[in-house]
């Protein structure tokens, strides 16, 4: 049958006769270019063949052992790291936050301590702070009488304000600037103010290094305060210097000048590229629904954002979102109790490709160097007291003078490199095979080449050697069935 056919085809047209498959093993021993194979097979001399023998399946031992090694190396993500310092005419200028170490105005908390508590459960947002469990009678107590009472916007109006009585002086690269040229923001110190936000039309830049931005604030310690039981001991400003379009970030990166101190702040600009995941640990397509750039913080603040409002059923309105604003008993019943399961179950993570927040692939630090000085000597502090029309002790006790400037016109960029690429690894691959086989694209080609041919005679060769399969032959007119047969000899 088919069987049959296929066997006589295969044996007259493809099946090499033995003497041709020798001359064929013989014929790209000798042609390969493979540098060795033909002194195997065209030496006379028994010592030189086993020479050479040697010598070829050396060179293969050693090739195929660092291919393997570079592979391996290749699939361990390996990375470096590149510093490279760009020097430019001007430089953009960063974003600074300040707020005042005492964040109320004393008048409007002086009987009512229990706002310091329930900012700490509001600031706990940014920063888990330990809150006291007997509060809850006192809460419930204040609430009953201020049923419409909004944390919020007590904040915005007792909270510390800026205006030409709080800021006296600011000057940015030799022009005056003015309270209006501030944003106001939320933080965990209450109200804030950042100067050059992200929302101006043009950002601000320098083209002269140690000139920058220059102020002096007041404090007014006798009209704000704060609640010493919860840490808050000092007097001054405290403030943050970041990216315009990344929010400010108090916690373990805020600076702090005291009152009669003057502060002279240098910065300078670093950018850090990170390489993707597997050789990094950033990932580019994560995107932020309320923040323009991704930072960790702004995706903390979005997580944390998300919990909060499937389990409370509101949104704190320190963080970013468009639900609705929880009040103060949900703060209390809800948000903090969700922060803390938020914490203890690990649900908003940070670092690594695989967790909640992986680092930002690219970010910009301003890495600071601050030197303190005694605001005004005996001689200057009378020209200033005259000047701004208040006593000596007074500006020792209230006011805080702050330069923040660039160290040099430059930025430094620390950048993440790929180890090896894969064009790296063929090179090296390929230098491997050319050095101690003298191989090449072309010779693999030809081994492929060999392997097929001889892997198709082996199939030929078995198809062959299988078991015919069994005839199912139908009876025809011209063989009599059995039953036939025995009719005939019956009628015979």
């Amino acid at each position: 049958g088919i069987l049959e056919k296929t066997r006589l085809y295969l044996t007259k047209k493809l099946l090499a006769r033995l003497e041709n498959r020798r001359k064929y093993h013989q014929d790209f021993a000798s042609s390969t270019s493979f540098h060795g194979v033909h002194n195997i097979v065209q030496t006379q001399s028994k010592t030189r063949r086993a020479l050479w023998l040697v010598v070829v399946m050396g060179s293969l031992a050693i090739v195929i052992w660092q291919i393997c090694n570079r592979f391996i190396y290749y699939f361990s993500w390996p990375t470096t790291t590149s510093v490279y310092v760009q020097y430019v005419e001007n430089v953009e200028f960063p974003a600074v936050t300040f707020c005042n170490l005492n964040r109320f105005q004393a008048h409007a908390v002086t009987n009512l301590q229990i706002i310091f508590f329930l900012w700490s459960i509001v600031a706990g947002v940014h920063q888990k702070t330990a809150v006291r469990e007997n509060f809850s009678q006192e809460l419930n107590n204040f609430l009953l009488g201020n049923k419409n009472f909004s944390i919020k916007e007590f904040t915005r109006e007792h909270g510390f304000y800026l205006n030409t009585s709080t800021l006296l002086e600011c000057e940015f690269f030799g022009k005056p600037c003015y309270p209006k040229d501030f944003e106001h923001v939320f933080t965990e110190y209450g109200n804030c103010f950042t100067f050059n936000h992200n929302d101006l039309p043009q950002k601000r830049r320098v083209s002269v290094s140690g000139r920058g931005l220059s102020l002096l604030f007041d404090v007014k310690q006798e009209q704000f305060t704060d609640d010493p039981s919860l840490g808050y001991t000092d007097a001054g400003i405290t403030y943050v210097i970041h990216s315009p379009k990344e929010l400010p970030r108090f916690d373990g990166l805020g600076l702090s000048t005291p009152v009669g101190m003057h502060a002279q702040v240098a910065i300078r600009q670093l950018k850090t590229i990170i390489q993707e995941y597997p050789w990094g640990e950033c990932k580019p397509d994560i995107k932020l629904q309320h923040h323009k750039i991704y930072s960790t913080f702004g995706c903390l603040r979005e997580c944390k954002a998300r919990y909060i409002q499937d389990w409370c059923g509101c949104l704190p309105f320190i963080l970013p979102g468009n639900g609705t604003e929880c009040d103060i008993q949900k703060f209390y019943n809800c948000v903090y109790p969700a922060l803390c399961e938020i914490e203890l179950e690990g649900l908003c993570t940070v670092g690594t490709h695989n967790s909640t927040c992986p680092v930002p692939c690219e970010e910009t630090h301003y890495p600071t160097t601050v030197t303190y000085s005694s605001f005004a000597g005996e001689k200057a502090i009378k020209f200033i007291s005259a000047k701004l029309k208040k006593s000596p002790e007074y500006i020792r006790q209230n006011l805080v003078h702050i330069d923040i400037k660039y160290n040099d016109l430059n930025y430094k960029t620390t950048q993440q490199q790929k180890a090896m690429t894969v064009a790296e690894l063929l090179a090296d691959v390929g230098g491997q095979l050319g050095l101690f086989c003298g191989a090449s694209v072309i010779t693999i080609i030809e081994l492929l080449e060999y392997i097929f041919t001889n892997f198709c005679w082996m199939c030929i060769f078995l198809l062959l050697k299988a078991p015919e399969m069994p005839q199912w032959n139908l009876p025809s007119q011209e063989h009599p069935t059995h039953k036939e047969e025995k009719k005939g000899i019956q009628e015979c």
